[in-house]
């Protein structure tokens, strides 16, 4: 047997700064900044995905299989980032994912995070684990924020926390789907990670505790056990005769349950792994993009996320099918490192990067992107 690779000693994360460091060049630069302002077995539970990190290896090098094609003599003096992304219209296609347990990096956690949204005019997803209320983060001035919903063991803890998101003022619901089971990151056990006591997930104070289920003898620990609460299509059709407010679908990786979805009234889809934090040997999301996108037509909202960077990754997304982009660790990375004013920077960065992209190639708007064609990357 092979002995456990040795890790770095824990180490005390640095304060966040409250301006933009002087090496911070391009969005992806706030990952490599982050290992010092992040304690190293926190460090190693962000990065990391489940067990052996190999779908959220694979997200990052699906990005680098296609090439963008440079065009000459192009008019782009009148190009723009605008969509209407399912009747929302946005100066951009940069979203922000939820992201649990943000105090985690930063001591106000999704409050600063929730500024960077509102500053930057970008979407917020607010995570049922988040460290900070719901209800705090949708007070943020200018704030616009989706909440992302788990389905809970307990219908009535579910509908509660639906009826305070829409209390709130939050616009849309994302449901994740994809996660009745997280692996743990054999990366994150091995750095010694335990959360903090400081990050607690805030939204599901008061409720009942919940209790694992315990299969009978002879059950599977898994099927009986863990799959016991799992949703299933009745309970997203429970859910949706709860509320007006539009359901979208975080966590779709199949072209038949894109469609399935469609066809029972979601408003929108996320084709997302979860950053690789589930199964672990799933694809990666842009992989499966071009299927799902197929499969549901042009018109039907569809974003990605998992493995984005920079902004070229944005660009090779849309060019892919997606109508948007969800940011996850990225925010985290940026959050750790300067609050709100680095979320808000690596949004600029990303922002900056994709019109980068879209000039060069002779994009004049998301629309364009879309309609470009990939070419094979010349790396073997």
């Amino acid at each position: 047997m092979n002995p456990a690779p040795k890790t770095a000693a824990p180490r005390a994360a640095l304060n966040p700064l409250n301006h933009i460091p002087a090496q911070i060049l391009c969005a992806q630069d706030y990952e490599f900044l982050a290992r010092q302002f992040i304690a190293g077995p926190s460090y190693a539970y962000i990065a990391g995905g489940s067990e052996h990190d190999i779908t959220a290896e694979a997200n990052l090098r699906a990005f680098a299989e296609g090439c963008v094609q440079p065009r000459l003599l192009c008019d782009v003096r009148d190009a723009h980032t605008r969509l209407n992304l399912a009747g929302l219209d946005l100066p951009h296609p940069l979203l922000l994912a939820p992201v649990a347990f943000q105090k985690l990096v930063h001591p106000a956690g999704e409050l600063e995070t929730a500024r960077a949204a509102a500053a930057m005019q970008s979407v917020l997803a607010v995570s049922t684990l988040a460290s900070q209320p719901l209800e705090s983060v949708a007070s943020v001035p200018g704030v616009y924020a989706w909440f992302q919903l788990y389905f809970q063991p307990d219908r009535a803890v579910t509908l509660d926390l639906l009826q305070r998101a829409s209390a709130a003022g939050y616009r849309a619901i994302l449901l994740t789907l994809d996660a009745s089971i997280q692996v743990p990151s054999f990366r994150a056990h091995r750095a010694g990670f335990v959360m903090p006591e400081h990050c607690r997930p805030e939204n599901l104070a008061g409720y009942p505790a919940v209790t694992a289920s315990q299969p009978a003898t002879g059950e599977s620990r898994i099927f009986q056990g863990v799959m016991r609460h799992a949703p299933r299509w009745d309970d997203l059709a429970w859910l949706q005769a709860q509320t007006d407010l539009p359901i979208w679908v975080k966590g779709v990786l199949h072209p038949d349950d894109a469609v399935a979805l469609r066809e029972r009234g979601v408003s929108g889809l996320v084709v997302s792994n979860h950053g690789g934090r589930t199964l672990d040997g799933a694809p990666a999301s842009l992989s499966v993009l071009p299927a799902i996108r197929k499969a549901e037509g042009d018109d039907y909202p569809v974003m990605l996320d998992s493995g984005i960077r920079s902004g070229m990754d944005v660009f090779k997304a849309i060019a892919l099918g997606a109508d948007a982009v969800m940011i996850g660790r990225l925010q985290v990375y940026a959050l750790a490192v300067a609050g709100a004013l680095g979320v808000a920077h690596m949004l600029k960065l990303l922002r900056e990067e994709l019109e980068i992209c879209m000039a060069m190639s002779g994009c004049a708007n998301l629309q364009a992107v879309r309609q470009t064609r990939l070419f094979p990357s010349p790396i073997e």
